[in-house]
């Protein structure tokens, strides 16, 4: 089955292969602080241990979107559809056997009174997703996006702030929202503990604040980095918040059923692990370091061996405006040239249309094609170059003369990819500017990019898009 999550920006996805970003060292645990010195401490402290990163993962996103647009469809079982695939549902929805990236065909099947709403057209959805990251940034200015549906904020910063605000009598009464993972006793003369508390309560203020101002609701966690924060996120769900306190981080780890579920070890590497008969985390846990560093190189042995024993120093990084616009369509066969140049001339006008909101200019342009495969994975192909100069000058003026010149372009890139003298057959193409770089004129924040006014555009309804983040995570599609 085509795997649309990742290609056309489904929400929770972000199935990439082993990012470097994992690479970690994480500082041992030290011991516990005890109350007396919380005012004392200075903010924030080096050791990893101290962090509070909390994950928020908003729920059904797309189908909540079409909600909150159409109150009509809140108590019916609603599916979001992109091409042949239910990419999301709401929970109406899930309780009669609806899934995720389940076929349509299938899915009206398993429930005939389904209300199936077309989410190609990606512009709600992604206009929602900024203002959910930019009110985040109201609470702690260290936000990372991660999809369009999923956040980490880090409130290591925050946290100390509020503690320095408590009176040493008022810190007895600290008290935890929403659950604690494993039903695990809380210290309140652990310092660890008392973070992660606060660290619930201001999570509990965003997701609160999510709701009144945006009609959103979301999970969370709330953990000492990144990758415990994105697996508590998702122990309760819908619309709850899980804390994880360090002594409980190998009980999380090893109730995960397969090392696939670990964030950060990719479907490759997965198979490599396989085939060493390694399944469980204890399997990876056990195995022989060497055997490891021979098989996938020094880097990755070491980096998915702390990742199996929770350890994740990586920082949270602000991600920012978009480095990189893109505009894809998948679809069951392009066997012809003309075809393929149409497909493109659709792809590169909503490109434009981005561009001219966005107030950056792009200096390269990406072509990324799909051939067919009978097998299971489909591989991709890229051909890139820079954008001329005098192209770049129209780029964004709303002049669709520049039109011409880029689509002669990206059929040279075209060309060099494939053979339209001998039959092909593509399942998908993409156009992707990036190298984005700032005009000397104020620069537009994130949401300004929607709150100027539209070009058109040429129809294309079977055009999907995304937005290339700065970081990723191999995640599996999982419900939510």
């Amino acid at each position: 089955m085509e795997k649309l999550g990742v290609e056309l920006e489904v929400e929770g996805s972000g199935n990439e292969e082993d990012y470097e970003a994992w690479a970690m060292e994480l500082a041992d645990v030290g011991a516990a602080g005890s109350l007396q010195g919380v005012h004392d401490q200075v903010l924030p402290t080096q050791n990893s241990s101290s962090r509070v990163i909390v994950h928020v993962d908003l729920d059904c996103f797309y189908a909540q979107v079409e909600m909150i647009s159409n109150p009509e469809l809140k108590d019916k079982p609603l599916g979001v559809q992109q091409k042949y695939l239910v990419v999301t549902c709401n929970y109406e929805a899930r309780k009669l056997g609806v899934k995720k990236l389940m076929n349509v065909r299938v899915a009206k099947e398993k429930c005939p009174q389904l209300v199936l709403v077309n989410g190609e057209d990606l512009t709600r959805y992604r206009e929602m997703s900024y203002k959910v990251t930019e009110l985040l940034e109201e609470f702690s200015p260290v936000v990372e996006r991660l999809g369009f549906d999923e956040n980490f904020v880090d409130l290591t910063e925050m946290v100390e702030k509020r503690l320095q605000q408590l009176q040493s009598d008022e810190l007895s009464a600290v008290t935890v929202l929403g659950h604690v993972y494993n039903n695990q006793s809380i210290n309140l003369h652990d310092i660890l503990h008392i973070r992660l508390l606060v660290g619930s309560q201001i999570a509990a203020e965003m997701r609160e604040a999510m709701y009144n101002r945006l009609g959103l609701t979301g999970c969370a966690g709330v953990a000492s980095n990144k990758l415990l924060a994105k697996l508590a996120s998702g122990v309760f769900k819908p619309n709850q918040q899980t804390v994880l306190l360090p002594e409980s981080c190998q009980h999380l780890i090893h109730s995960l059923n397969h090392i696939k579920e670990i964030p950060g070890i990719g479907c490759k590497t997965t198979k490599c692990l396989e085939a060493l008969g390694i399944n469980s985390v204890h399997d990876l846990q056990t195995f022989s370091s060497k055997i490891l560093e021979k098989e996938l190189g020094i880097s990755v042995a070491q980096r998915i061996l702390k990742l199996s024993f929770g350890e994740d120093n990586s920082p949270v990084i602000p991600s920012g405006p978009p480095q990189s616009f893109s505009e894809e369509d998948s679809f069951k066969k392009c066997s012809s040239e003309v075809e393929a140049k149409k497909r493109i001339e659709e792809l590169l006008a909503s490109l434009l249309n981005r561009v001219c909101r966005d107030g950056r200019k792009p200096h390269t342009v990406r072509l990324i094609i799909r051939r067919y495969s009978s097998g299971k994975h489909h591989g991709r192909e890229s051909r890139q170059c820079s954008i001329p100069s005098h192209v770049i000058q129209k780029l964004g003026t709303g002049n669709y003369d520049v039109m011409t010149p880029m689509v002669d372009i990206l059929m040279k890139l075209f060309r060099n990819m494939v053979n339209v003298k001998m039959p092909f057959h593509l399942t998908l193409l993409s156009v992707c500017f990036c190298n984005l770089k700032a005009l000397n004129t104020t620069k537009k924040g994130p949401m300004d990019y929607y709150l100027t006014p539209s070009l058109p555009t040429a129809s294309h309804s079977g055009k999907h898009s995304f937005i290339l983040e700065v970081t990723s995570f191999d995640l599996s599609v999982d419900t939510k």
